[in-house]
């Protein structure tokens, strides 16, 4: 099932400190025993087959291993409620890699998939800042770090990732979740976004 793309905004914020090394690479050791955040995707454009993807909010909640390429990652998708039946089933195709691309390289390291969940989510988008709220589970934001140029966001220039594009903006987020099962308190803790394209 390849015959699908999209591209939006994408921002995570996790509880390790900037930079996170696993964002760097799975191989590296990240800041805590457990390292555990969110990435937040908001799709402005896309296609799965005849469904179409744009305004839809997506959130991953995840928790992971101190080495993230040993897997065993706990994992739950949150699509907003205001998404269709098939743009539902269309992004939960992608984000656990059943249609190919770059989540399939990402779905590997799952170890413990939770039902699909959905929910209000609003996604907010403003000069140097995104946050995301999910609707009595979690309130996220990240905020770009300073750079000597003030008028200029610090970015990542040229660095390889599955998921971001290679212009990467740096930041510093904080985070609330809990869901019963998986608890974040970040404060401060690494963050960044880019806009991406995937297919």
């Amino acid at each position: 099932m390849s015959d699908w793309w999209a591209e939006g905004l994408l921002f995570e914020n996790c509880n390790c400190t900037a930079v996170c090394p696993g964002h760097i690479h799975f191989s590296q050791r990240c800041t805590h025993e457990v390292c555990h955040g969110f990435w937040a995707i908001r799709f402005d454009a896309g296609r799965a087959g005849d469904v179409d993807l744009a305004g839809v909010d997506v959130v991953i909640v995840y928790e992971t291993p101190q080495v993230m390429v040993d897997g065993g990652w706990k994992q739950v998708i949150i699509v907003s409620d205001r998404a269709t039946a098939a743009q539902r089933q269309a992004i939960e195709e992608i984000l656990n890699g059943a249609r190919g691309g770059p989540w399939e390289i990402l779905s590997r390291f799952v170890g413990d998939a939770r039902p699909t969940r959905t929910a209000p989510i609003r996604i907010e988008e403003a000069p140097g800042r995104k946050s995301v709220t999910v609707k009595g589970v979690l309130k996220g934001a990240v905020e770009a770090i300073r750079g000597r140029n003030r008028a200029e966001p610090v970015t990542f220039e040229n660095i390889y990732n599955q998921i971001h594009d290679t212009t990467q903006v740096i930041a510093r987020g904080a985070t609330r979740y809990d869901d019963g099962e998986i608890v974040i308190a970040n404060d401060g803790t690494h963050g960044l976004w880019s806009h991406f394209r995937w297919g």
